[in-house]
């Protein structure tokens, strides 16, 4: 399902994560939580299909390895491409596993130290480095954080009962629903956008055969794969960065240390072994904050840890000792992942082909119903279809405004935590903001946030009084 999902354009993991949350609740956790991984990590390589096929990423994160990936097909390589791409993201998501059960571990012994001072502080420093990453954006990614965490306040307050922000509407007195809001957000803009954008190109289906790569194309990909690995997994673990960025990088970086680098960018094999290790490792990576901390480090995650705390269990310090059954089945379910993308995908890259023929309208009637079903069927009332239509036409409007409703969506999940944080740390100090700045592990977070926002400004500053100074030259 997940490889699906990368392939079809206009949905992407976010909406699918929303939509099969539903169903996620009516499961054992550890089996709600191994299926929703397997469309984070499944959509990867579903995204590097279209990405290789089409010159169509089906996920952000495929961006770079279609310009290597296509002109590939167009040389009638198409098989090795593909192939690299899927033996990559094995290789890469083997070694997230074992970085998942290390890092993990060692995450949570250091969350053992934190009490709500540190927890705010930290939830300040994610929005923070959420912020950075759209530093090009950054009063939009504000704004938009803003909105998500004032939208989380919405419902009963957690200590005195009060009703807030609810307008005497009984439907709110339990707060936005996520899995609404996050189906309008991902699911119901993206049909929209991509009704209006999406224009049918070439598929070089014709000839794919031969999917293994040759003898030169693993001894030119190997140790590109095995860097991109560890940067993917490395930027995976910092909130905010998200999937694409790690797969940029690490094509960057190739490029750069490359003897010949005018080979990119003209059907070079390691211009899709890069890029593909790099995100497919920082998938997995991104599930160590948000089990360890409870911190998500992208939109996806944000969905998974809330789907989890539907189910009644709580990401953090504890997670491991207290659901050891959740994770290490996660683990076991990671590794057989990465094989049945290996066994699956290659024989199925004719099926996904056919797949991507069908045209877009019809895939998205049957998409808007799946949108509906999911927002109707958790509380079976039509309130909340309407949340669903208000939050589309909001990620409609950030869409065609080059804003990105990934803060949104964090606002909305950890505003209340954030809240509840806040209002602990102030109970225990009698209202002295001192605490947050006279405990160690707080005021390390809180200065990194500080420094980060400094060179946000710094960044935008140096911007702005270089294209004063361009300004009168043209």
């Amino acid at each position: 399902m997940g490889t699906l999902i990368g392939v079809l354009p206009g949905l992407g993991p976010p909406g699918a994560l929303a939509l099969l949350i539903p169903y996620a609740t009516h499961i054992s956790p550890v089996s709600a939580l191994i299926m929703l991984c397997g469309i984070l990590y499944g959509a990867q390589y579903g995204g590097s299909t279209t990405a290789i096929l089409v010159k169509i990423p089906g996920e952000p994160s495929s961006i770079m390895t279609s310009l290597d990936g296509y002109e590939m097909a167009r040389q009638g390589r198409a098989g090795p491409a593909l192939g690299m791409a899927a033996m990559g993201s094995f290789i890469a998501g083997t070694i997230s596993i074992f970085g998942l059960i290390f890092f993990s571990a060692l995450f949570s012994e250091f969350a053992l130290q934190f009490g709500p001072p540190e927890y705010f502080s930290l939830m300040v420093f994610a929005f923070i480095a959420l912020i950075f990453t759209a530093s090009e954006a950054m009063i939009k990614g504000m704004i938009m954080a803003v909105l998500g965490v004032t939208l989380g306040t919405i419902g009963l307050d957690p200590v005195t009962g009060a009703n807030r922000f609810t307008f005497r509407l009984p439907f709110l007195m339990d707060g936005i629903g996520l899995i609404q809001a996050v189906i309008g957000l991902f699911g119901l803009s993206e049909i929209l956008v991509t009704l209006e954008t999406y224009v049918k190109q070439e598929i070089f289906d014709k000839k794919i055969k031969g999917l293994l790569p040759t003898l030169q194309d693993w001894k030119d990909s190997i140790s590109p794969i095995f860097r991109a690995s560890g940067i993917g997994f490395f930027l995976g673990l910092i909130p905010g960065l998200g999937i694409a960025l790690p797969s940029f990088l690490s094509y960057g970086l190739e490029k750069r240390i490359s003897k010949d680098p005018s080979r990119f960018g003209k059907g070079y094999i390691v211009g899709v072994a890069a890029p593909e290790s790099a995100n497919n490792a920082a998938s997995e990576a991104n599930l160590i904050p948000m089990l360890s901390l409870g911190i998500p480090t992208t939109a996806s995650t944000a969905i998974v840890l809330g789907a989890l705390m539907i189910c009644g269990v709580q990401p953090g310090p504890l997670f491991i000792k207290e659901s050891p059954q959740v994770f290490w089945g996660l683990v076991a379910s990671l590794y057989l992942g990465n094989v049945m993308l290996l066994v699956l995908n290659l024989p199925l890259i004719g099926l996904w082909v056919k797949v991507l023929k069908i045209p877009y309208y019809l895939l998205s009637v049957l998409i808007l119903l799946f949108c509906l079903i999911g927002s109707y069927g958790i509380n079976y009332v039509s309130q909340d279809i309407i949340i669903m239509t208000i939050f589309g036409f909001i990620g409609y409007v950030a869409k065609k405004t080059n804003v990105d409703a990934t803060p949104l969506v964090f606002g909305l999940i950890l505003g209340p935590m954030l809240e509840n944080s806040l209002r602990r740390s102030l109970q225990m100090s009698d209202g002295n903001l001192e605490i947050f700045f006279t405990r160690p592990i707080s005021l390390l977070f809180i200065a990194i946030a500080v420094i980060l926002l400094l060179f946000i400004f710094w960044l935008k500053r140096t911007k702005t009084s270089a294209r004063d100074a361009e300004g009168p030259r043209s």
